[in-house]
């Protein structure tokens, strides 16, 4: 089976393309190895996923081409106990201090451009 595939039916991307950026960015690795989209998987194959800023060290269990309920999706797969405490961890902290960088999106607006310049100058 496909990884791409496996990726998007185990609900991981939202859709295959986004899967193909991911492995194609290196965002996704099998068995420790940079691979390609195309890239045949089997059970017991390990996986690293990044996504979103969080990563999932997981093993294979299972394989299937839809896409079903997440019920069915996380039989799929079996996640580590070491990837699971750091990525609850990592979750945690996010609830504690969001970074105020991720609320940021592209270029400061007029607003944003004054509310600097007062606080940076004190006018």
């Amino acid at each position: 089976m496909r990884l791409d595939k496996w990726l998007w039916a185990a609900r991981f991307y939202k859709t295959r393309s986004l899967a193909t950026q991911a492995i194609e960015a290196g965002q996704v690795r099998l068995n420790s190895e940079r691979c390609k989209p195309a890239k045949e998987i089997r059970v017991g194959d390990s996986l690293l996923v990044q996504h979103g800023g969080l990563e999932w060290h997981v093993m294979v269990k299972g394989l299937s081409d839809k896409r079903g309920a997440a019920s069915v999706a996380q039989q799929l797969y079996e996640e580590t106990e070491s990837s699971r405490f750091k990525r609850e961890e990592s979750l945690a902290l996010r609830r504690i201090c969001n970074e105020p960088a991720h609320d940021m999106k592209g270029r400061p607006t007029k607003r944003d451009r004054r509310v600097l310049t007062r606080f940076k100058y004190g006018e």
